[in-house]
């Protein structure tokens, strides 16, 4: 664990040499298409048209967990952490919790110290920003507080629901898993989805498939923190100028690591959420959709609504 924690911190230290841009960056920042006091980027895609879509995907009745399981093992990005407890309150040294029920009642609850940036999650609009300035032009010194955001909270993201697609990289570049800062091109993109007979749409939960987190998880841990493939930052670009929904993979960091030569490191983070509001879907299990040729279902997401939260772990549903 100690060498897995010395190889992430490394990544954690290129974070934070690509993050202290010019200020110029917020001068180049665009206001939000859904006006300057919009929240939720791109989950205002969701409407009813785009809900009664999705429904009319799910046609075998079948479903699948897009969240994997997590335990205090799981490696995560630096100082992240999962410790969980499991408690009898009231109930030790034989007493009895409540004798005026007439009955020896016993129950567990579970008391747990996690950061919520771990396994499956949601990264929110107010998650990454670039000197200082995140989605739709908010100033870090204005919304950022210890107790919570005060703007971009994942609290506010809505249910997010809509038409799912799976690209598997697997299967196009005949890797399993795809290595370690193996590049995902926007050739790369457009090639797999004509090969998959694919279209990326406005408002679409756009998924990609690597072999990873099946692959790596479990058998070398600390290999599948230390790096992963994923996509350029030309190839964020051209995603987003496509308007989906989300964006996710099932890599815990979505960017090639290490960057491909002469990107910057975490970039797509930026260009998905700070330019374009569209959310990350990080971790995500794709392993059974990629062996079945799922490539289009019902996405369907409500996270948890902790008010002020920066990302929150997830489990969304596949139906198809």
């Amino acid at each position: 664990m100690r060498e897995l924690l010395r190889t992430v911190a490394g990544t954690a230290l290129a974070i934070g040499l690509f993050a202290i841009a010019p200020a110029a960056a917020a001068e180049q920042c665009k206001t939000s298409r859904w006006g300057p006091d919009d929240q939720i980027g791109a989950a205002n895609y969701v409407s009813p048209e785009q809900v009664l879509m999705a429904v009319k995907l799910v046609k075998k009745g079948q479903s699948h967990p897009l969240g994997i399981v997590i335990d205090k093992n799981t490696p995560a990005f630096p100082p992240r952490y999962l410790q969980l407890q499991v408690v009898q309150p009231g109930q030790h040294n034989g007493r009895s919790l409540r004798p005026d029920f007439g009955w020896d009642i016993v129950y567990n609850d579970d008391i747990a110290q996690l950061w919520f940036g771990i396994g499956p999650q949601l990264d929110g609009l107010g998650h990454m920003g670039e000197a200082g300035t995140y989605y739709n032009c908010n100033q870090a010194t204005d919304f950022i507080d210890i107790g919570g955001l005060k703007k971009l909270g994942t609290h506010n993201v809505p249910p997010l629901v809509g038409r799912g697609v799976l690209l598997d990289m697997v299967k196009y570049f005949g890797l399993d898993p795809l290595p370690a800062g193996k590049g995902i091109t926007p050739a790369d993109i457009r090639s797999a989805a004509k090969a998959q007979g694919l279209e990326i749409r406005q408002g679409d939960v756009v998924l990609f498939h690597t072999g990873w987190t099946d692959r790596m998880l479990e058998s070398q841990p600390a290999a599948w923190a230390a790096g992963e493939p994923g996509l350029t930052n030309e190839a964020a670009q051209y995603l987003a100028s496509l308007n989906p929904m989300a964006v996710g993979a099932d890599t815990w960091g979505l960017d090639a690591i290490p960057a491909v030569a002469g990107d910057k490191t975490f970039y797509g983070h930026i260009e998905f959420l700070k330019n374009n509001g569209i959310y990350l879907l990080e971790t995500m299990n794709t392993g059974r959709l990629a062996a079945e040729g799922v490539h289009e279902f019902m996405f369907v997401l409500g996270q948890a609504r902790i008010r002020g939260a920066v990302q929150m772990i997830i489990n969304p549903v596949a139906l198809w």
